[in-house]
């Protein structure tokens, strides 16, 4: 079929699966819906949920918030380089005489 799937087949308009509240306004702040699941790790679970604060703002808002969980991130991660892992066993004394 001639134009199937080119620009000229396709209508102009919104994207039929897209919805807008009535009065709404396409370019106010909506949350995305995306799903957050538990790691587990208390800290890396409370930076993840600090994603949700994006949701009510301005686009321009998001890249303070993903800066600032990004770096949490970025340390907590470090944090497991830094601490002390289980001790070194000591080997038996051994004396020769």
């Amino acid at each position: 079929m001639p134009g199937a799937g080119s620009a000229a087949g396709r209508s102009a308009g919104p994207d039929p699966g897209y919805a807008l509240e009535p009065g709404g306004d396409p370019a106010a702040p909506a949350p995305l819906g995306v799903p957050r699941t538990s790691t587990g790790d208390a800290d890396v679970d409370a930076r993840l949920q600090r994603l949700a604060d994006a949701d009510h703002l301005a686009t321009d808002g998001h890249v303070e918030v993903y800066e600032d969980v990004h770096r949490g991130l970025r340390d907590a991660l470090t944090a497991l380089d830094t601490r002390p892992g289980p001790p070194v066993p000591v080997p038996p004394y051994r004396h020769r005489s």
